[in-house]
């Protein structure tokens, strides 16, 4: 059974031409389209020609979103001994040690990210049937496991974001908000492009991007022009 689709949702759609948009235009009708009355968010979904069940064609790896993700990002740290207090210093939103590793065990989960030090992993790996599903499970790929936290927490917290595609080789990042100029999201979206290309799997064969899409949180999908958006240099945004 299809839900009923909102009469707002329904003029959207009429703004929205089925065909590749260039990809300024297609974020400056992201922003035309962002009409609730709450601040959506900006999101990209990109479908791959990958087939992630096969461990040479997964993507996990993380981007420095050059302006921001536009909201307050909440970390936690898990660490033992003077790291902990090094996290505390260093902007962390919540640490500790096995305490904090219960916590999170009974359902606590007031964190967007959780970075760990490498001798609490072993812990830490207690969690994974929790976190692992919510894309939250620490990993050294995700640069959430390390005993340099000053910078990871610094990164995190200034728009560093950790993405994977979904098992259909579908990538889902939100990369910023509706609110940015057209221009701050292109610039996002360009740096998202860059990483996903830089890490393209070793296994990946054919065509390596199939289509994206891009939208505002509660906004109808706007196909964005492929070609175009690999073929743009960030220089030229800039």
């Amino acid at each position: 059974m299809t839900g009923k689709v909102s009469r707002r949702v329904q003029a959207l759609q009429t703004k929205v031409e089925e065909r590749f948009y260039e990809p300024l235009a297609a974020l400056e009708l992201l922003k035309e389209t962002a009409t609730a009355k709450f601040p959506e968010s900006a999101e990209a979904h990109i479908r791959l020609g990958i087939d992630p069940k096969y461990s040479d064609q997964q993507l996990r790896t993380t981007v420095a979103l050059p302006k921001g993700t536009g909201q307050e990002v909440r970390v936690a740290v898990v660490a033992r001994g003077e790291k902990v207090a090094e996290a505390s210093d260093a902007g962390a939103d919540m640490t500790g040690s096995e305490e904090l590793i219960d916590e999170i065990q009974k359902g606590m989960m007031d964190f967007d990210v959780l970075i760990a030090t490498p001798d609490m992993m072993p812990k830490v790996a207690k969690l994974g049937r929790l976190l692992g599903p919510r894309g939250l499970m620490p990993s050294p790929k995700g640069g959430t496991v390390t005993f340099d936290l000053a910078q990871a927490i610094g990164d995190f917290k200034a728009g560093k974001l950790e993405f994977r595609a979904d098992k259909t080789g579908i990538v889902h990042v939100m990369f910023g908000k509706a609110s940015f100029s057209a221009k701050d999201l292109l610039i996002n979206l360009k740096a998202l492009q860059e990483t996903i290309d830089r890490n393209r799997p070793s296994g990946a064969k054919g065509r390596y991007w199939r289509s994206v899409f891009v939208s505002a949180t509660m906004g109808p999908s706007i196909s964005v022009d492929t070609s175009a958006l690999r073929d743009l240099k960030m220089s030229e945004i800039v």
